[in-house]
């Protein structure tokens, strides 16, 4: 998994409460096996209208949000069924770090197992996040794990808070199976054992 240290990116906004896994990504595209690829199907029923065209109102497909690195939302982001290919979508797509002022916890914990940054911050911080994003075209901010920080090239500058262990998973580039092989000769050294012990 890549690791999050920094991120300076556009911010494309989805103004909108209770967000869905099932709208983030629709459940006809779950049959796919692979994790990638899932991007192209993100918001599918926002962005796209009946025929298949871009639906020139959904705020991503507006060419001043085109490659955007941070989605901006409102609050309970991610609610719904609990399904990973949620944050794999919106990682395929471009996003590796999310602000809104909450999550629903199943999608919060996937994000950092998939390498996606989902910060908190108030309503009244992320209202302001919106108004500059309108206001100025190709707005960005500048993301600092490392410092807990975020800033913009106006004077803005916010901290959020985060567990130690989830930002050190994000820092060193790790997932659950990549926290496990840290461990690798432990285990190697335990299963040794483990297979004297069976056949002495």
């Amino acid at each position: 998994m890549e690791a999050f240290k920094t991120l300076n990116g556009i911010v494309g906004p989805v103004d909108r409460v209770n967000v869905d896994t099932d709208a983030i990504i629709p459940k006809q595209f779950l049959k796919r096996i692979e994790r990638s690829g899932f991007g192209q199907f993100l918001f599918f029923e926002w962005r796209f209208d009946e025929e298949g065209n871009e639906n020139p109102d959904f705020e991503l497909n507006k060419p001043r949000y085109k490659g955007a690195s941070v989605l901006l939302s409102r609050v309970n982001f991610g609610c719904g069924s609990s399904r990973e290919h949620a944050p794999w979508a919106i990682q395929d797509y471009g996003f590796r770090c999310i602000i809104a002022p909450s999550y629903a916890d199943i999608f919060y914990n996937n994000c950092f197992k998939n390498g996606i940054l989902p910060i908190k911050l108030s309503e009244e911080q992320v209202e302001e996040l919106f108004q500059r994003t309108a206001k100025h075209e190709g707005y960005k901010l500048n993301v600092d794990l490392e410092n807990k920080k975020i800033t913009d090239e106006f004077g803005l500058e916010y901290t959020f808070d985060l567990d130690e262990h989830r930002r050190q998973f994000l820092l060193q580039g790790l997932d659950d199976i990549g926290l496990t092989l840290q461990h690798e000769d432990l285990i190697t050294a335990y299963e040794a054992k483990h297979k004297e012990r069976l056949f002495a």
